[in-house]
């Protein structure tokens, strides 16, 4: 039987897409909240699902299957018993979970049909939205009231960049946990599809790192180079640690042989690989200059599979293209400078996702329309872009790689 995932390479023909349309959760940001909650910014919702609408209809017109992560969340909560627990382990994750409204919001949730309960816990639960029962006097209401705080369930703004809570890789993917408590919760989604779904479940699917370890790691930094190389980035959201016991049960469990992990500056501008690295053609790739000293290099620690060792070899590089051709089995390869390396329209195209590309074949890539230097590179370079537009989506600091969670892609 074929399994469900498989992604071998950043660039093969996409088949199969994870997408979450932004709701309610981007209208219940405030600017008291925007902080905590990860945005710099507010987005206007119609135009920003309309955007995304675009986005997904692109995908469409090019052979791509659309799954939504909420109808996938619904579909795998049809079971009581199943939907129960999930709203006990959504509670216990929102510190929710054992105190007196936990019953409360437990109903209230369970109430609602299974895709309405799943739109709504991503959009969060206010207060005002809950009757306490009789036995819950005023004076813990008016208790509750006085942090002035409006939620018992925040909203959950990031969700749709479906990127970062799980990645796949080979036939198997990672269930992140998160490195800011804001996002934490994302995966507990893709948990539950990937446990009951019926396209996933009892698939046999392994879980190279699961939302429950110690130490946080993000799918914006995992990039699949081929079917035996894989790199990730050392970064804000991603740990070495994390790193080296994802390498070393993929190592033991499939045919990936390398994991390739660069340190990119730790900062919100900054915040995953695939800001400021993606791969686009055989030989291609997009990278931001300034996470390159001035000789060109950055550090790279090459994990390496030993047979009869169980945990990996690691060794220190500088020279980024000699490790990618490596890697690729390549004599060369091309890397292509957001904003065409001129320092101001690299800084600015950056921020709003130039470098983020989502390659949907190889040489064929979506970005936003308003990286234009950047966009007229790729094109110099032979690569088709495939652009829209992200002026609201792109508040969120992330784009169309982003926004994606591929979980099928045709073997180059």
């Amino acid at each position: 039987m074929e399994k469900p995932i498989n992604i071998t390479s950043e660039i093969g023909r996409l088949k199969t897409v994870i997408l979450h349309r932004p709701g309610e959760e981007l209208e219940n940001l405030t600017p008291d909240t925007l902080h905590d909650l990860l945005f710099d910014d507010i987005p206007y919702l119609e135009l920003a699902q309309k955007e995304h609408d675009r986005f997904a209809d692109l995908l469409r017109s090019r052979g791509v299957e659309v799954l939504y992560l909420d109808q996938l969340a619904a579909e795998a909560l049809t079971n009581d018993a199943v939907r129960r627990k999930f709203v006990d382990d959504m509670l216990r994750a929102s510190k929710q979970g054992g105190r007196r409204v936990s019953e409360a919001l437990t109903s209230y949730l369970l109430a609602m049909e299974p895709r309405q309960m799943v739109r709504k816990i991503m959009a969060g639960v206010r207060k005002d939205e809950i009757v306490l029962p009789p036995e819950h006097d005023q004076q813990l209401h008016d208790m509750l009231e006085q942090d002035h705080y409006p939620f018992y369930l925040d909203p959950m703004p990031n969700l749709y960049f479906t990127r970062d809570p799980g990645a796949a890789i080979g036939n198997g993917l990672t269930i992140n946990k998160m490195h800011w408590p804001a996002r934490r919760r994302e995966s507990l989604f893709l948990r539950y599809i990937i446990d009951y779904h019926p396209r996933f479940a009892n698939q046999g699917l392994p879980v190279w790192y699961n939302r429950t370890e110690k130490f946080s790691m993000e799918g914006g930094d995992e990039l699949i180079l081929n079917k035996e190389a894989m790199a990730i980035g050392i970064s804000e959201r991603t740990t070495p640690e994390a790193i080296e016991s994802m390498a070393t049960k993929l190592f033991a469990g499939s045919e990936f042989k390398k994991v390739i992990a660069l340190e990119i500056p730790k900062s919100h501008a900054f915040m995953h690989l695939d800001t400021v690295f993606t791969m686009i053609d055989h030989d291609k790739f997009t990278i931001h200059p300034e996470i390159r000293d001035v000789n060109g290099h950055l550090n790279i620690f090459v994990l390496e599979k030993v047979e009869g060792q169980h945990y990996p070899k690691i060794t220190k590089e500088r020279d980024l293209e000699h490790v990618l051709r490596t890697a690729l089995g390549l004599p060369q390869i091309t890397l292509i400078e957001c904003g065409g390396g001129d320092p101001i329209a690299s800084a600015r195209e950056q921020w709003n996702d130039g470098s983020n590309t989502l390659a949907i074949a190889p040489g064929v890539v979506v970005t936003y329309d308003r990286n234009y230097v950047t966009n007229q590179k790729l094109r110099e370079a032979g690569v088709e872009v495939l652009e829209i537009s992200g002026s609201e989506l792109g508040r969120g600091r992330g784009g169309p790689r982003c926004m994606s969670m591929p979980i099928y892609r045709e073997d180059v």
